[in-house]
């Protein structure tokens, strides 16, 4: 084989080199699509930037429990929590315990749900949001992809080893009626109050209810 054949070789091999990275690239996309935070595994890394211009990584709440909600202020479920102060409740019983409680808007730009900085920061203020910071703003959709948010609400737990010890529901009544709060059996406080005493979490994932997420 002359020198020509021997780069003409060459080259043909990198080419069919190259077309199978991308080929198992592919094949790979749908798993990262549909990765998702599983009660027992670690938590998906994150790295966001909340309405007030700070960075949140998982690795930052290292050593401490963390509170995951899935936010959407035009969703009738988020307002049936919000407009009877049930998150908000939730979210001061927690965070008076140093526990971490972030709220993640996934929704894209254009998609309902969607706020600027500003406009989150407002939100924020007249939802009188009692989390550990305002809005993550995951506008790329990565974070709620990563942990397979489907929901607004849809709640997530992490306990300080960085394992998630909750996915799902808020709690088990899904009706979008705020009078039934009162009835329901809240998975969120109930996987918390069991997790941090050392006890073994009854109800560790559950299906979520809400609207979905807008990515």
């Amino acid at each position: 084989m002359n020198k020509p054949d021997l780069m003409s070789s060459h080259l043909t091999s990198r080419k069919l080199y190259a077309v199978r990275n991308f080929v198992l690239a592919l094949l790979a996309a749908p798993t990262l699509a549909f990765a998702a935070a599983v009660p027992g595994e670690k938590a998906p890394d994150f790295s966001e930037v909340d309405a007030a211009g700070k960075s949140h990584r998982l690795a930052d709440y290292r050593g401490q429990w963390l509170v995951l909600e899935w936010f959407n202020k035009d969703c009738p479920y988020v307002k049936k929590h919000y407009g009877s102060g049930n998150m908000q409740a939730l979210q001061e019983k927690y965070t008076s315990r140093d526990i971490n409680w972030l709220t993640v808007i996934s929704s894209s730009k254009g998609k309902q749900g969607y706020l600027e900085p500003a406009q989150a920061l407002e939100v924020a203020e007249s939802h009188d949001l009692n989390a550990s910071a305002p809005f993550l703003l995951d506008v790329d959709g990565s974070m709620g992809r990563a942990y397979g948010a489907k929901t607004t609400p849809h709640m997530f737990i992490i306990n300080p080893e960085g394992q998630v010890v909750y996915a799902g529901a808020i709690d088990d009544n899904d009706s979008a009626n705020p009078a039934v709060i009162a009835d329901s059996a809240n998975y969120v406080a109930a996987a918390l109050d069991a997790s941090m005493a050392g006890n073994a979490v009854a109800v560790a994932s559950s299906r979520a209810y809400g609207c979905s997420v807008k990515y």
